[in-house]
């Protein structure tokens, strides 16, 4: 009997790719359908992290596809100055109706870091135009994240981001965010007195009112601490406090915005119109980079009859291939009841998440709204005490969902810059409850895992 040919195993190359993460090996992913994701050996994965939140109406949409076909095939480039279209005026009227009220014209762009730049800009010239010329700096707040681009990166409190690139960075006064369960002040809601909300005044009493232009604000607090909802409170009384002073709010919706948290904006929970608005990630499903920028009339009378234009602008600004694809997909949402499908299954998944922390002793808090969710992780449930950061247990969860084919989102260094362990939960909006109790099952296991681990 003859042996069998011996067959050499090709070595994969070394990857060309400078990869954001230098230590860790990517799974290559052939395809996906739905909630799902295959590599090229055949493994399948539920996509529970929609990337970083951004996958909203899943993959393989094929209606989407046929419409970026088209899109394609008619125009190539046009540039903002230039040019418009009708995908571009009907998308803006799209987005304009289903946004807070008052909330009037869109200034499209690329992605969410460029978004938060282009509402600085906006911020700005609005004051200058209107005779303000004082008025520059942003109050933000820690937690948060803003950005990976200088002016963004300025106004994100994110040390582990900021670092080394500290002496680019404009300088703005920050205050402590909304954070219940780890309250800046000790206190307990709804018995306080929404000190964070009261302490924006604080702020702007000390730097002067004359000198600040924006209070820039997350709705929702997406990864920079993991799915953070704040008190029914607290964003109509900043919003008062910023008329009061003439200063604007900003809402940054990059991550909350698109139907994520059972609303079109997250804003709305809360009966309050921001007066500017970023929105990004899920605004295309993740087919192509695109965001938007809403403000006022007010700001875009005062830029119209001030200067006549505004002072900013990217190559990409008003794409037709980016926004037609923004259009396909908010017509399917639209079509499909997905924000409302958002808001039913994003109620089951909080369910089966209240019934882990049941389960887990160092589940220490479940948090979200729609279907933007979070696990917080504590060695001690009554102290809230997180773990050292040097266990490294949310990535450590993450990684055992993964091997176990789920993905997942982590979120660290939000109790005091350092520590702090949260796992998101944020799949696409068409998801159902037997996918929902698939997530669960292997999200449990995975935790099991690694808190056997520890012992």
């Amino acid at each position: 009997m003859k042996n069998k040919p011996q067959i050499k195993k090709s070595k994969t190359p070394e990857s060309s790719v400078f990869h954001r993460r230098l230590d860790y090996q990517y799974p290559f992913i052939t395809h996906g359908k739905g909630i799902y994701l295959y590599d090229e050996n055949g493994k399948e994965y539920i996509d529970a992290a929609g990337g970083a939140v951004v996958a909203n109406i899943g993959h393989g949409v094929k209606e989407i596809a046929g419409k970026t076909k088209k899109l394609i095939e008619k125009i190539g480039f046009l540039h903002a100055s230039q040019f418009t279209t009708r995908d571009v005026e009907d998308y803006a009227r799209d987005l304009c109706r289903v946004a807070p009220k008052g909330l009037t014209k869109v200034f499209f762009t690329l992605g969410g870091s460029d978004a938060v730049e282009t509402a600085i800009k906006m911020a700005r010239q609005y004051h200058c135009d209107s005779g303000n010329k004082n008025k520059y700096k942003i109050i933000y707040t820690y937690p948060s994240y803003h950005g990976a681009s200088l002016g963004a990166l300025a106004v994100t409190p994110k040390k582990s981001f900021r670092g080394i690139f500290e002496p680019y960075l404009a300088k703005h006064p920050k205050m402590p965010s909304y954070f219940c369960y780890h309250c800046p002040y000790g206190e307990n809601h709804p018995e306080c007195k929404i000190e964070c909300a009261s302490e924006l005044e604080n702020i702007i009493k000390k730097e002067g009112a004359d000198t600040i232009a924006a209070f820039i604000i997350e709705p929702v607090i997406g990864a920079s601490a993991g799915a953070v909802v704040p008190p029914k409170e607290y964003l109509p009384i900043v919003k008062k406090i910023c008329d009061k002073y003439n200063i604007l709010l900003i809402a940054d919706e990059v991550m909350s915005g698109s139907g994520r948290t059972g609303k079109w904006f997250a804003c709305q929970h809360f009966g309050i119109t921001p007066d500017i608005m970023t929105t990004a990630k899920g605004i295309s499903g993740g087919l192509v980079p695109l965001s938007a920028v809403f403000c006022t009339n007010k700001i875009f009378q005062a830029i119209k009859n001030g200067t006549g234009a505004f002072s900013h602008g990217f190559t990409y600004v008003n794409n037709p291939l980016t926004i037609g694809i923004g259009k396909a997909v908010f017509d399917y949402m639209e079509k499909n009841k997905l924000v409302d499908n958002c808001a039913e299954k994003g109620k089951y998944l909080m369910a089966k998440l209240n019934d882990l922390s049941k389960k887990f002793d160092i589940i220490g808090d479940v948090r979200g709204k729609g279907l933007i969710t979070a696990v917080e992780f504590v060695k001690n449930k009554q102290t809230k005490e997180s773990f050292p950061r040097e266990i490294h247990l949310a990535e450590k969860i993450v990684q055992a969902a993964m091997r176990k084919g789920l993905n997942v989102y982590f979120c660290t260094a939000f109790v005091d810059g350092v520590n702090g362990d949260a796992v998101m939960v944020t799949p696409p909006y068409g998801i159902t409850n037997k996918e929902i109790d698939k997530i669960i099952n292997i999200f449990s296991d995975a935790i099991s895992e690694v808190k056997n681990s520890l012992v």
